[in-house]
């Protein structure tokens, strides 16, 4: 459980990072450039992704989608400098909610 734990933030750092760097070029003005190490971070992503140990992709990704939510709240915090308020707060809850149910409810073989 913590190794996909791992796996989920490392994806979620790694997608977030490289969604940024368009971002930034598109938005904040940086050169063209901040796309080269993201479109890397971008593949790392979708590499770190595949190591779940799923029987199905369609699952991982969703239950991958609760901890998204949360890293991206983080790095609004931690990168952007806004911390999250309230709301952001509760529905991250719900979402993480929502991913522990799609990830470890039992499963009828």
């Amino acid at each position: 459980m913590a190794a996909t734990f791992l796996l989920y933030a490392g994806a979620a750092l790694a997608e977030i990072a490289g969604c940024f760097s368009f971002w930034a070029s598109a938005r904040l003005g940086k050169p063209a450039l901040w796309l080269l190490p993201g479109m890397a971070s971008l593949a790392a992503f979708a590499w770190i992704l595949t190591r779940i140990d799923a029987d199905f992709a369609g699952r991982a990704y969703a239950a991958y989608g609760g901890v998204y939510i949360a890293a991206s709240l983080g790095w609004l915090w931690a990168v952007e400098g806004a911390r999250p308020d309230r709301w952001d707060l509760a529905g991250t809850a719900l979402c993480l909610a929502g991913a522990a149910v799609i990830l470890f409810g039992p499963r009828n073989a």
